[in-house]
C-alpha cells in the first residue's frame, strides 16, 4: 500500500504505531479467500481495505491501546464486506493479546449473522496454524481460540442474550436489517467497560429506514466525516453516490464502489443500471445497493430539502388571539390523531403558520417503536407526540384540549374527514366550533395539496420544524387522475400520513378565507397547476 496517510481522525496525544497496524493487516493477509473465484487465494487487502484496518488498529493512544473502540464502515454490496468483517472477528479472538476475550457477531436474525460466521470458520480450516488453535462448534456458531480462551460467537436480534456480556469485540453485520435497537444497545452500551479497548465493529450497506439505529450511526459518522462533530473514539467511513450524484454515470459507480472490477464486474453494474432504467421500480434498490444511497422504497411527494428550508420558528404566544383554521384526521382509535392548526399571513410579508397537535393511546407507543421504528417514545417524551390513556385514543381529551386552544386562538373552522366523522365532530360542533366536511378524493385534495407545494417551494409557510409533521411529510406518496388531479395517498405512502392530510385540509380552509374573510385566494387567482 505504500506509505500509510495517518487519519485525519487522529486525536490529540494519540499516534499511528505501524508495528501494531502491520500485525494486524499481516494476520488477515494470511488468511485465504472462500468463496467464488477467489477461493483459496490469500486475503491481500485491496488499499481501501488495508486503510480501514491500519488506521482502526493503529492509531493508539498515549497509554498504547487503541483510540478507535467504533468503527462504522458502509459500503455497496459485493465490496467484500462479510470477508473483511470475518476476518477482523478472527483478529480480535485470536491475535489481540487479550485473554478469554469474548467476540460477538451480531445481525438482524440468525441466518444473517451465520454469513460472517461461515466465512471465519472456513477461513479458520484453510490455514493450518488456526485449525490447530481453534476448536469449531459450528452447530453452535462458536470458535473458541484455544491457547487464550478466547471465542468468536453469533447472536441475532431475534434471539439475544440477557445482560451481562463482558466484550472485547463485536462485528455488526449489515446494521441497517436490525429491527430496531435494543441488539445494539445491548452490545455497546457498557457492555466493553471491563475492556481496555474493545471494538465495535460495524459493517452494513445504505438502508431505507430513517429512524432506524443504523440512520441513526449513518447520520453520526456523516457528522464527523463533515466536521460537524467530534469523536475521537468513532471512526467513519462511507463509500456512496451523493444525493445530487448522476446514478447512471460510470464515474460515480467508481467513487461509491472502491472494489470495482476487482469483486465485482462492471458489466454486472452496466447491466444493473440498464434494468433499473427500464423498470423505475429497480431504481431505488440499485440506488441502495450499488451506490449506498438511502433511498425510500417508494418516491416520495415533498422535496424534503425545499420542506426543512420552510424550519421558520412558529412562537405560539405570538399568535395567541389571531384567527386560524383547523384539520382533523381521527383515523382509528388505535392510530395516530392528527390535528393541524393553520394561521394565514397577516400581510404579503408574513407566511403561513402551522400548528400541529398528535396524540397515540399510551399502550400503544412501545408496540409502534418495536413494530414501526418510529421513535414514538422519544416523541412522547420531547412532547412532540400526546398519549391518551389506555390502548385507544381518547377522543374525549383531544376534544378538550381543541376547547382549551380555542381558548388562546380564534379557531374559525375545523375541517375533518368525513369518512371518519365520529360522536366527537357532533360534540365539537355542541361547542360551537364550525365543523366542515371534507372529502378526500381528488376534487376536494388536489388543489390544497398542490398549494402547499408552491407555498413550500416559496417559503411562505413556517413550520417550526416539528419533527413528526416533518417525518408524516417525508412519508407522502400521491395519485394523479388524468386530468392532472393529485391527492395524497395513505396505501401508497411508506408509512404514517395524518398530519400532513390535516395540513392540507386546514390549508385549504385558511386559503379559502385567508386574510380576507368575504375573499378566497382561488377566486383572486385562480388555482395553481403543477
Amino acid at each position: 500500500m505504500g506509505k500509510h496517510k495517518v487519519t485525519r481522525f487522529m486525536a490529540e496525544g494519540s499516534h499511528y504505531d505501524k508495528e501494531k497496524a502491520d500485525i494486524a493487516v499481516q494476520f488477515i493477509s494470511n488468511l485465504k479467500h472462500t468463496k467464488g473465484t477467489w477461493a483459496g487465494k490469500n486475503f491481500d487487502l485491496m488499499p481501501w481495505q488495508e486503510q480501514i484496518i491500519r488506521d482502526v488498529f493503529g492509531v493508539v493512544k498515549e497509554n498504547g491501546y487503541r483510540q478507535f473502540t467504533t468503527a462504522f464502515v458502509e459500503i455497496p454490496k459485493k465490496m467484500g464486506k462479510s470477508e473483511l468483517a470475518a476476518a477482523v472477528a478472527l483478529f480480535l479472538t485470536c491475535a489481540d493479546l487479550e485473554q478469554r476475550a469474548e467476540v460477538y457477531g451480531c445481525a438482524a436474525d440468525r441466518q444473517q449473522a451465520s454469513i460472517v460466521f461461515d466465512v471465519a470458520a472456513d477461513m479458520v480450516r484453510l490455514s493450518p496454524a488456526l485449525s490447530k488453535r481453534v476448536k469449531i462448534l459450528a452447530s453452535t456458531r462458536r470458535l473458541i481460540h484455544l491457547p487464550s480462551n478466547s471465542f468468536y460467537q453469533v447472536v441475532s436480534a431475534e434471539a439475544y442474550s440477557k445482560h451481562g456480556f463482558n466484550i472485547s469485540g463485536v462485528v455488526f453485520d449489515e446494521l441497517h436489517t436490525q429491527p430496531d435497537r435494543r441488539l445494539y444497545d445491548v452490545m455497546t452500551k457498557g457492555s466493553g467497560d471491563a475492556r481496555m479497548q474493545p471494538l465495535f465493529f460495524l459493517i452494513t450497506t445504505a438502508g431505507t429506514d430513517t429512524h432506524s439505529i443504523c440512520y441513526e450511526v449513518h447520520s453520526k459518522a456523516k457528522d464527523i466525516l463533515e466536521g460537524r462533530k467530534i469523536d475521537p473514539t468513532f471512526y467513519p467511513v462511507i463509500y456512496g453516490a451523493d444525493e445530487n450524484d448522476d446514478w447512471t454515470d460510470p464515474k460515480v459507480w467508481a467513487k461509491a464502489n472502491p472494489s470495482l472490477g476487482v469483486t465485482v464486474n462492471m458489466e454486472k453494474v452496466i447491466a444493473a443500471c440498464e434494468s433499473a432504467k427500464q423498470n423505475p421500480a429497480e431504481e431505488n434498490s440499485f440506488r441502495q445497493l450499488r451506490l449506498n444511497q438511502w433511498v425510500k422504497q417508494t418516491v416520495r411527494w415533498m422535496p424534503m430539502e425545499k420542506w426543512n428550508a420552510c424550519n421558520f420558528p412558529v412562537d405560539e404566544t405570538l399568535l395567541a388571539g389571531r384567527p386560524c383554521y383547523g384539520g382533523l384526521d381521527l383515523s382509528s382509535t388505535t392510530d395516530i390523531t392528527a390535528f393541524v392548526l393553520v394561521f394565514p399571513p397577516l400581510d404579503e410579508e408574513d407566511k403561513y403558520c402551522i400548528l400541529p397537535y398528535f396524540w397515540v393511546p399510551e399502550e400503544m407507543v412501545s408496540l409502534r417503536v418495536r413494530r414501526d421504528h418510529v421513535p414514538y417514545d422519544v416523541w412522547a417524551k420531547q412532547n412532540h407526540v400526546q398519549t391518551t390513556e389506555g390502548d385507544v385514543v381518547h377522543y374525549g381529551f383531544i376534544e378538550k384540549f381543541i376547547e382549551n386552544l380555542n381558548e388562546r386562538f380564534q379557531i374559525k373552522e375545523i375541517a375533518y374527514d368525513r369518512w371518519n366523522a365520529t360522536q366527537m365532530t357532533q360534540n365539537l360542533e355542541g361547542e360551537g366550533f364550525t365543523m366542515v366536511p371534507f372529502g378526500q378524493g381528488f376534487a376536494s385534495m388536489s388543489s390544497p395539496t398542490k398549494e402547499l407545494m408552491k407555498l413550500t417551494l416559496e417559503q411562505k409557510i413556517a413550520h417550526g420544524g416539528h419533527p413528526v409533521l416533518s417525518w408524516m411529510m417525508d412519508n407522502v406518496s400521491v395519485r394523479t387522475d388524468p386530468a392532472g388531479n393529485i391527492k395524497m395517498d395513505k396505501q401508497k405512502s411508506t408509512e404514517k400520513i395524518d398530519g400532513a392530510v390535516a395540513l392540507v385540509m386546514a390549508l385549504d380552509r385558511a386559503m379559502r378565507h385567508g386574510m380576507d374573510s368575504c375573499s378566497s385566494i382561488y377566486d383572486e387567482r385562480g388555482i395553481f397547476i403543477l
